[in-house]
């Protein structure tokens, strides 16, 4: 296995919650449709999962860092002070003066988003295990996903080692899987990410690339394949989500929602669920949290959405749940959303 010396910095300050992974910016037409429509007006903006995350942490009045590597250039510190804009803890973050900040370009023709990204030898890609003695220190809860792996050995070696790293008590590290395909194939990405999932804490999958990267049809299937996973969080796009704890199984179906593009909302729900759990809430109550929070970023085209204090977000949940006629009724059959495939 490579070695890789960690490098030390300056004491980072201390957060709640670290998130960790690239952000890229992204180019998008206004308004949506065809990015290549004669006369398109494009917009610059960023994108990122673990990024967005903690984002939606912060507003959700939990304190959050974001870490990773960026261009030392105009487009690396328009995503660095966008994040920060949000209140997003990002003194940490390292400018690299040779590589440059990934670029996804968004094209929304035909009622289906898809993206096309550039992000071969990009800043973050240079992430490695030397990087732990730079990271900001984080007192609850350290956030990764499965996109981190895909970019780069170093990448793929950094995120093992926090993963593998002795955790203090009342620490715990939250993974969602996040299978890219443009980045790796399901081949490819599922025995990784089930190795690296089954080291975390709280995991969280949906149940369409649970299909794609590990051949499971239902919840309790992707259950079996991680029976020592904490906390196991199943998504199933707009019908329901389940969490398999301690306690046993907790179901709660999606409430209903009007969808303009679905790309975020998996980011969303993390925080959403993350921000309820860290605060001491039962595992209902996370994953209506989870729902709320995704059916508030299906409505934009943006990533992240704008979100309230979590008590707030919460305080809605009995008006929205009664829109489907009667409280925590499945929402009805849905047809295919757009998938996000960056």
């Amino acid at each position: 296995m490579t070695e890789f010396p960690i490098e030390r910095g300056p004491q980072p300050p201390e957060v709640e919650v670290l998130c960790i992974g690239e952000t890229m910016v992204m180019v998008a037409p206004t308004p949506p449709g065809p990015l290549t429509d004669p006369g398109t007006a494009l917009r610059l903006s960023i994108g990122g999962a673990e990024s967005n995350v903690a984002m939606s942490l912060a507003q959700l009045g939990i304190s959050a860092g974001w870490w990773s590597r960026l261009s030392d250039d105009p487009l690396g510190h328009f995503v660095h002070d966008l994040i920060a804009e949000h209140l997003v803890d990002t003194r940490s973050v390292e400018f690299d003066e040779i590589r440059p900040t990934g670029l996804y370009l968004k094209d929304q023709a035909s009622g289906e988003t898809r993206v096309t990204y550039y992000r071969q030898g990009s800043a973050a890609s240079a992430m490695s295990p030397r990087d732990r003695g730079r990271l900001p220190a984080w007192t609850r809860l350290l956030h990764l996903s499965g996109i981190t792996p895909a970019l780069s050995p170093g990448a793929d070696a950094l995120v093992e080692e926090l993963l593998d790293a002795p955790r203090p008590a009342g620490r715990r590290v939250s993974f969602d899987i996040n299978h890219r395909p443009p980045l790796w194939s399901a081949e490819e990405a599922g025995a990784r990410l089930h190795a690296l999932a089954a080291k975390a804490d709280i995991v969280f999958v949906g149940l369409d690339e649970a299909h794609r990267i590990w051949n499971t049809a239902t919840p309790d299937e992707v259950r079996a394949l991680l029976p020592a996973v904490p906390q196991l969080v199943v998504k199933d796009g707009p019908r329901a989500a389940c969490a398999y704890t301690a306690a046993g199984v907790t179901r709660v179906p999606a409430p209903p929602a009007e969808v303009t593009e679905v790309v975020g909302a998996g980011d969303a729900f993390a925080a959403g669920y993350l921000a309820a759990e860290l605060r001491g809430l039962p595992t209902r109550r996370a994953l209506m949290a989870g729902h709320l929070a995704a059916r508030e970023a299906i409505k934009i085209t943006s990533d992240v959405p704008a979100l309230p204090r979590l008590d707030s977000l919460l305080d809605e949940a009995p008006r929205i749940w009664a829109a489907a006629d009667a409280p925590l009724r499945p929402a009805p059959d849905s047809p295919p959303l757009a998938k996000e495939n960056r």
